[in-house]
């Protein structure tokens, strides 16, 4: 995310400098201005001197002081909102300090108000971040970064994904929302792919206001309230795409969302107005097709070949058969298919033994807890692995290897 220049920082200063003498002109907080006592009459009395005029002057000196550290406060509260800056720092000094003389967010919230709007507007003139909007990032060296070197065992699902979402933001205007179908056993990364996509597209990741996650049965549990859930359901994405130019939606457990759903999703996954400026990205989230992309990966392990030589080509048309004939037919799949709405189909494959450990690597790294070659191979076969004979596949992927590691904890 680019820096904004020096001038643009000092020009917003002096706006937020003007806008806190407007606000605390008439008096400093918590004080009250003092009793202004009778002018000495002598017409002799030295310019300087008196009490009158060294109980103004302390006065002013006081006024000032307290404006002058009151406008240190609101800078770092305007830099931390804007440009991130100092937030941590802040967050430690405040912490590890007594009550200060000085009031801090007592003092006008008229004032604070004022500082959403204006760092909101600063925003809008798109001097604070390249997107034009300081939620969006769109950091896609960051993403291919950390795909590259924490997604294990992925290859097919890191090339996919990387693409799309590319080529999607780079596009100048989008005919139709980006929707990728993620399919996979469970615990193979379909839900830590999610994440690392809101974490680098947005500042604040799943919890940005651009992003919405629906999990199909925990908000959409019972069939007899689709009307219910449908209404809901289009009212929260349309409120999500008023309030960013970009939205990630994300549908976990997509496999038993209800077809009658789709009356609520189809109208934003569909063609839109070329002149229309908005993007939105829809995240499918699935088990369903995991046998079968488990079938292709032994069938290749068992000709003696290399899990990367695996074909895009392949999965995509093995999965997409058996999604369009599957028994749930009054689930949402085989209709987004049906309708063409899914731009990708992107498989997961079935993690082996090696990628156990090197999630138990990561999970030890994460922690900042030693390990060794001997301690990650203790984690792996903790592990349940299938097929019976060859135990090739583990069955959790790698879901609960960071509970795991608990086991090693000193």
């Amino acid at each position: 995310m680019g820096q904004p220049r020096l001038p643009a920082r000092r020009g917003l200063g002096c706006c937020a400098l003007l806008l806190l003498l407007l606000l605390g002109g008439s008096g400093s907080p918590g004080t009250t201005p003092p009793a202004r006592g009778p002018r000495p009459q002598e017409p002799g009395a030295e310019p300087d001197g008196g009490p009158w005029a060294r109980g103004r002057y302390e006065a002013v000196k006081k006024h000032l002081g307290a404006v002058g550290a009151l406008s240190k406060q609101y800078w770092r509260y305007l830099a931390c909102r804007v440009w991130q800056e100092g937030c941590e720092r802040e967050e430690k000094r405040q912490e590890g300090r007594e009550a200060s003389p000085i009031p801090s967010w007592s003092f006008p919230l008229v004032g604070q108000d004022y500082l959403e709007i204006l760092s909101a507007w600063y925003c809008s003139f798109g001097k604070c971040c390249e997107t034009g909007d300081c939620r969006i990032i769109n950091n896609i060296t960051g993403l291919e970064a950390d795909l590259s070197e924490q997604l294990h065992g992925q290859h097919l699902a890191k090339a996919v994904v990387l693409r799309a979402v590319r080529g999607f933001l780079q596009s100048p205007r989008p005919h139709k929302a980006l929707v990728l179908s993620l399919h996979g056993w469970s615990g193979t990364g379909k839900n830590f792919v999610a994440r690392m996509v809101a974490s680098h597209l947005y500042r604040d990741g799943l919890k940005s206001d651009c992003v919405r996650v629906f999990v199909s049965l925990l908000h959409f549990p019972h069939h007899n309230y689709v009307d219910s859930y449908k209404a809901q359901l289009h009212r929260q994405i349309s409120e999500t795409l008023q309030r960013c130019r970009q939205a990630l939606l994300i549908f976990d457990e997509a496999e038993k969302l209800h077809s009658s759903l789709l009356d609520a999703i189809r109208p934003f996954m569909a063609q839109q107005d070329s002149e229309d400026q908005q993007r939105s990205i829809f995240l499918f989230l699935s088990n369903l097709g995991g046998n079968t992309i488990n079938e292709v990966a032994l069938d290749f392990w068992r000709a003696g070949r290399a899990r990367e030589e695996i074909p895009l080509e392949l999965l995509e048309q093995r999965l997409r058969q058996e999604l369009q004939e599957a028994a749930e037919n009054s689930y949402a799949h085989s209709h987004l298919l049906r309708e063409n709405l899914i731009d990708f189909v992107v498989p997961f494959l079935p993690l082996e033994y090696h990628h156990v450990k090197l999630c138990a690597r990561d999970a030890f790294l994460a922690r900042g807890i030693p390990y060794t070659e001997a301690t990650l191979d203790e984690v792996a076969q903790m592990m349940v692995f299938v097929p019976k004979e060859e135990k090739l596949f583990s069955a959790q992927g790698c879901k609960s290897v960071p509970q795991r590691i608990n086991y090693f904890l000193p």
